[in-house]
C-alpha cells in the first residue's frame, strides 16, 4: 500500500505536474485552499504534507499549525518560490520538516519525500511498542514497589497528585499508571508540558477561546482541560508556569469550572489534576516564583519519582525493555548485552536517569553490528562513560572569519550536546544557561 500524500498550492498546473511526477510512489491528494486542505487531511488520515508558503489570501504556516493541532507527528514540508532566511526559519520553528524552494528539484523532492516516509515509518514502529509497555513502570526495586503500593491506594479518589524528582526519572509513567489503574481509565488522559509554552498560549491551549477572541484565533478551541473532562490532565513542568496563569488555574481548582478566552459561558470539568516538576516548589514559593495556595492545593498527594542511580539493580529490564523498541526501530535483532557492557552502565550515575539511559541505548543499537552490545560499543558513544575510566579528551569548534553569530551559536549548542550525551540538562549547565533557554535553541536551530 502506498503513503498517502497531500499537496496543496494555489497554482493548478503545480499540482498536476507534482501530482504527475509523484502519483507512482504515493496515494496524491491535492488541494488549492485552505479549507478543503484541512478538510482532506483530517478525513484522510494523511501524515505527509507538501505545502505552499502562500495559498491565495492564506498563509501556509498558518494551516501548517493547524494541521498539527490535528495530528502533531504528521511531516510537513514548505516549499516557495521566495525563499529567504527569515522564510525558512520561521517555517522550521513553526513545526516545518523542511524548507525548499521552487523551481523544485524532482530528484531533490523525491529523496527528501523518502527520507520523511521512512522517519513517519520509524515513528509508528516506536509509537506501537510504546503503547504496549508504556503505561507500566518498568522496575522491581523497592522504591518502584512503594510507588505501585501508593498508586494502588489513591488511584480512585479525586485528590490532586504532584509528582516530583530530576528530569528525565519518568513522571509521566507514574500520571500514566494513575490515570490507567484509575475508575477514569476508559476516559481521557490529556497532557501538556507548561515549559514548552509561552504563558498566553499555554492559556489558550488549557482553556481554549472563542473564534475572533484574538488574532489567530480564526474558529473555537474546546482546550485541554474541557478535552481531559471525565479523565485525568496532567501538567507537566508546572514549575515553569507564569504567575498570572497559575492564578486562573488556582480557580479552575477549586470552583472546578472554566471560561473560555473571549466567552462569558462557564463550563463545568470534572478532571483529576496531577501535576509534575523538577523544581523545590517550596523554595520556589519562598522566592515568589510560585503561589503558595496553589502549590498547598496541588500538593494532596505526592509522589517523589526516584533517580535512576537509587534503582541501579532495575537495568536488567531496563535495557532489554529499550533494546527491543530501538530493534523494531532500526530494523536490528540484536539479542542483549555482554556482562562487560552491563558491568560499565551499572557504573556510570546516570545524572539524565532513565533518559540517558534509552539515549546510550537506542545509539548503541544503532551502531552495534553484532549480536550482542559491546562495552567498546558503549564507550565510544558516551562521554559521560569514558569519565568512568578517567579519559580526558580535549574537543575544539572550528570557527571561521565571517560567519555570523548564529552560526556560531548554533555550533557551540551542537558541540554541547554531543559532548553532554544529547542531555539537555547538562547541556544547559555546561553553557551557564537555563534548561529552558536550551530548549528554545535546539527548537530555533532546529538541532
Amino acid at each position: 500500500m502506498k503513503d498517502k500524500l497531500l499537496i496543496v498550492d494555489d497554482e493548478k498546473i503545480i499540482l498536476r505536474s507534482l501530482k504527475f511526477l509523484l502519483e507512482d510512489y504515493y496515494d496524491i491528494y491535492t488541494s488549492d485552499n485552505y479549507a478543503e486542505a484541512v478538510d482532506i487531511f483530517k478525513n484522510e488520515k494523511i501524515s505527509l504534507v507538501l505545502l505552499d508558503l502562500r495559498i491565495k489570501e492564506d498563509s501556509g504556516l498558518d494551516l501548517m499549525k493547524e494541521i498539527l493541532k490535528i495530528d502533531a507527528e504528521a511531516i510537513i514540508i514548505i516549499m516557495t518560490a521566495y525563499s529567504t532566511i527569515d522564510n525558512s526559519i520561521d517555517a522550521i520553528k513553526s513545526g516545518a520538516y523542511y524548507f525548499i524552494t521552487k523551481p523544485i528539484q524532482n530528484e531533490q523532492l523525491l529523496l527528501l519525500l523518502k527520507t520523511a516516509a521512512e522517519k513517519l515509518k520509524m515513528a509508528e514502529k516506536i509509537v506501537s511498542l510504546e503503547g504496549h509497555i508504556k503505561k507500566e513502570l518498568i522496575g522491581e526495586s523497592e522504591k518502584i514497589k512503594e510507588i505501585t503500593t501508593t498508586i494502588n491506594k489513591v488511584k480512585d479518589t479525586d485528590a490532586t497528585i504532584l509528582i516530583t524528582g530530576e528530569s528525565g526519572t519518568g513522571k509521566e509513567l507514574i500520571a500514566q499508571k494513575i490515570h490507567t489503574s484509575s475508575n477514569r481509565a476508559e476516559k481521557p488522559f490529556s497532557a501538556i508540558n507548561c515549559a514548552a509554552l509561552p504563558g498566553e498560549l499555554l492559556e489558550s491551549e488549557l482553556f481554549g477561546y472563542k473564534k475572533g477572541a484574538f488574532t489567530g484565533a480564526y474558529k473555537d478551541e474546546t482546550g485541554i482541560i474541557r478535552k481531559a473532562d471525565q479523565g485525568t490532565l496532567f501538567l507537566d513542568e508546572i514549575g515553569e508556569m507564569d504567575l498570572k496563569l497559575q492564578s486562573k488555574l488556582l480557580r479552575f481548582l477549586q470552583e472546578k469550572e472554566i471560561r473560555q478566552i473571549g466567552n462569558d459561558k462557564i463550563y463545568k470539568v470534572d478532571v483529576r489534576v496531577i501535576c509534575a516538576t523538577n523544581k523545590n516548589l517550596k523554595k520556589e514559593v519562598e522566592m515568589g516564583n510560585f503561589r503558595e495556595d496553589l502549590y498547598y492545593r496541588i500538593n494532596v498527594i505526592n509522589f517523589v519519582s526516584p533517580p535512576l542511580r537509587e534503582r541501579i539493580d532495575d537495568l536488567k529490564l531496563l535495557i532489554p525493555y529499550f533494546i527491543d523498541k530501538y530493534n523494531i526501530s532500526f530494523n536490528k535483532n540484536i539479542i542483549g548485552m555482554t556482562d562487560e557492557a552491563y558491568n560499565l552502565l551499572k557504573s556510570c550515575k546516570f545524572e539524565g536517569n532513565v533518559r540517558e539511559l534509552e539515549n546510550i541505548i537506542q545509539r548503541a543499537v544503532l551502531l552495534n553490528t553484532g549480536d550482542y552490545i559491546e562495552a567498546d560499543s558503549l564507550e565510544l558513544i558516551s562521554q559521560k562513560l569514558n569519565k568512568v575510566y578517567g579519559d580526558n579528551i580535549e574537543k575544539y569548534i572550528k570557527i571561521y572569519e565571517g560567519e555570523n553569530f548564529k552560526d556560531i551559536e548554533k555550533k557551540v549548542i551542537r558541540f554541547a550536546l554531543d559532548n553532554n550525551n544529547q542531555n539537555r540538562k547538562w547541556t544547559a549547565d555546561s553553557l551557564g544557561i537555563s534548561e529552558r533557554s536550551i530548549r528554545y535553541k535546539i527548537k530555533e536551530y532546529n538541532l
